[in-house]
C-alpha cells in the first residue's frame, strides 16, 4: 500500500530525514518507534505532504504522491491524525466531524459517516452540539480520529494519540485502534508508549528511528532478539 524510498527531509537547512525507507502493507498497523525530536512525526508530515521531501519517493499504491500538496493526498485517501489534535475549538463535534468528510468534496452519505463514527465513539453522539474546545483532553483525541475517519480513509497516520491522558483514556483510545485495524482500515502510528504499541496487532512490525535514519526494523520478536540495540535507541525496553 504504502511504500516510502530513500526519503530525504529538510526544515530549512536542517537535514531532519536521511534515506528514509519503509513499508506499509494494506491491513497492517506498522508502528514508528524513538526518542523524541528523532524524526517520527516529520516521517508523518513528510507522507502527508505537509513536509515534502527534497528527494525520495513516496507511493502510494505504486503512485508517486511526495510533493503532491496535502489536500490532494488526502483525497487519495489518507487521513493524518495529528499529535496536537487540532480541534477547531469553536466549532461544535457535529461541526468538526463535519469539516473531516468535506476533504472528498460534497458527500452524500454523511449519516451514515458518522453512525459509522459512532460506533467507534459513542461519547462523541452525546457531545454532539457541545464545542470543541469544550471537550476533555481524551475526548479531543477521540473527535481528531472520529474527524479522520470521516473521510473514510485507506491509511491512517496517527501521531502519538496518548500525549497527554489519563492511563484509563489511553487504554480505551488503543482498544479503538485495534478495532480500526481489525475493521479493515491500515495504520501507521508513532506511539511513545512502546511496549503497549507493540501488542496492538499479532502481525505488528515496526520502525526504530534514531537521529532521522531507520536503525533496525521487525516484529516484536524480532526486535526482542536485539533488545540491547533497542534499548539504546529507545532508552526503554518493549
Amino acid at each position: 500500500m504504502l511504500s516510502v524510498e530513500k526519503v530525504n527531509t529538510y526544515y530549512g537547512y536542517s537535514h531532519i530525514l536521511h534515506d528514509v525507507s519503509l513499508e506499509v502493507k494494506e491491513g497492517e498497523i506498522v508502528v514508528l518507534l524513538g526518542r523524541n525530536g528523532v524524526g517520527k512525526t516529520t516521517t508523518m508530515k513528510t507522507i502527508m505532504g505537509v513536509q515534502p521531501p527534497k528527494s525520495g519517493k513516496v507511493l502510494f499504491f505504486g503512485e508517486d504522491i511526495a510533493g503532491l500538496p496535502p489536500y490532494r493526498i488526502a483525497r487519495k485517501g489518507i487521513s493524518l491524525i495529528p499529535e496536537d489534535r487540532r480541534v477547531i475549538p469553536n466549532l461544535t463535534v457535529y461541526e468538526n466531524l463535519k469539516l473531516g468528510s468535506l476533504v472528498q468534496g460534497k458527500v452524500k452519505d454523511l449519516d451514515d459517516r458518522l453512525q459509522n463514527v459512532f460506533g467507534y465513539f459513542p461519547r462523541l453522539k452525546e457531545r454532539l452540539g457541545q464545542e470543541g474546545g469544550k471537550l476533555s483532553g481524551g475526548e479531543q483525541q477521540m473527535l481528531t480520529i472520529a474527524r479522520g475517519l470521516m473521510a473514510k480513509p485507506k491509511l491512517m497516520l496517527i501521531d502519538e494519540p496518548s500525549e497527554g491522558l489519563a492511563p484509563k483514556i489511553v487504554q480505551e483510545i488503543m482498544e479503538i485502534i485495534q478495532k480500526l485495524q481489525r475493521d479493515g482500515v491500515t495504520i501507521l502510528l508513532v506511539e511513545q508508549h512502546a511496549e503497549m504499541a507493540m501488542r496492538l496487532s499479532d502481525n505488528l512490525r515496526a520502525y526504530v528511528i534514531e537521529k532521522g535514519e531507520v536503525r533496525m526494523s521487525g516484529t516484536l520478536e524480532e526486535l526482542n532478539c536485539r533488545i540491547d540495540e533497542v534499548v539504546h535507541c529507545l532508552g526503554a525496553k518493549i
